[in-house]
């Protein structure tokens, strides 16, 4: 009797395992088809700060997911939230994120990722205007993440730059930059210019801020020995080019940007990345995830679409003489200069 009792519990235990197996086995099938099963999509948009970039890549990802039938008020539902350039509001932004299970996070700019990923470790985040997710900690390889982050980097050729700068202001030797020194990604492209620029026969002149209030100062101190300034894809120095343009060009120094919207903001010209591109593009990758691919094995990846732009109205002012070759082939645009 009692051996037929221990039986009926073996019995008993291996169907609970093999059924408890079986919804294992059922729960991962399903974990790829949960998203675009739902009949509203969560989305959390996290933001560091608005600037025209950042705001440009938003909206290319919110765009791309239109482009294939998700939009809001139908079938997704979007939380913006804006950190405001406070890295402590990104944690808090990251924490309401996971506490009210958002399906997915869009992160944009390097602070907000961190702390998304800080905080969600199992909610899919999408990434964008991260420069280097592997040094930010937010993959383990850049070719198989192996975390819960994908997107794309805003990484951007400084040797594409620094030739720009060569064809544009010849006579140029010594090139400035201001950034902001909390930025990981903004000390990245500084020891990334300070390389190139070495081998280009340039002299990199840094200068450090930590807050917009002191990139007057900080201009100051490179005033009087450079000849031209570079903008890397610093939120700071985004939120600030109205007046880098208007003390830069006051000296007659050219400003190169690493981006199209520093052009638009009145920059001479920049042979880089357009925001609005890059989000579109990881909105395409937001919606292959939830399509069902996996995070961990999706590559990061990095604009498709580099181009030249240039502003005229910068041109004319600064008495440029714009190469044919380059504007031929540039984009143009206007405004921003004074």
């Amino acid at each position: 009797m009692v051996g037929k009792k221990k039986v009926s519990c073996l019995m008993a235990l291996f169907m609970s395992l093999s059924f408890l197996g079986g919804c294992k086995n059922l729960t991962d099938s399903q974990s790829k088809t949960i998203l675009k099963d739902k009949k509203v999509i969560n989305i959390g948009i996290s933001q560091f700060v608005e600037h025209p970039a950042l705001d440009s890549a938003r909206k290319g990802f919110i765009d791309a997911l239109k482009s294939k039938g998700y939009e809001e008020n139908k079938n997704i539902k979007i939380d913006f939230q804006n950190a405001q350039g406070d890295m402590a509001n990104t944690q808090t932004i990251a924490q309401n994120f996971a506490s009210s299970r958002q399906d997915l996070i869009f992160a944009i700019a390097t602070p907000s990722a961190q702390a998304a990923f800080n905080v969600a470790k199992k909610t899919p985040i999408l990434i964008t205007a991260v420069t280097d997710p592997l040094k930010s900690g937010l993959v383990k390889s850049l070719e198989k993440p192996e975390t819960n982050v994908t997107g794309t980097s805003d990484n951007v050729p400084i040797d594409k730059q620094f030739e720009l700068i060569k064809n544009l202001i010849p006579k140029a030797k010594n090139i400035g930059i201001v950034y902001n020194t909390s930025e990981k990604n903004s000390e990245l492209q500084v020891k990334m210019a300070k390389e190139e620029g070495s081998k280009m026969g340039f002299t990199v002149k840094e200068a450090g801020v930590t807050n917009v209030n002191e990139v007057s100062q900080s201009l100051n101190s490179l005033f009087g020995k450079i000849d031209v300034l570079y903008v890397p894809t610093d939120n700071t120095m985004a939120s600030s080019m109205p007046l880098v343009i208007n003390e830069c060009y006051k000296r007659k120094i050219p400003v190169i940007g690493a981006e199209s919207a520093h052009v638009k903001a009145g920059a001479v010209a920049t042979n880089g990345i357009d925001y609005y591109k890059l989000g579109f593009q990881t909105g395409i990758m937001a919606v292959e995830v939830i399509n069902g691919k996996k995070v961990e094995d999706m590559p990061i990846e990095t604009s498709k679409d580099m181009s030249i732009v240039i502003n005229e109205d910068a041109v004319k002012k600064l008495n440029i003489d714009m190469p044919k070759d380059i504007e031929n082939k540039a984009k143009k645009v206007t405004g921003g200069v004074q």
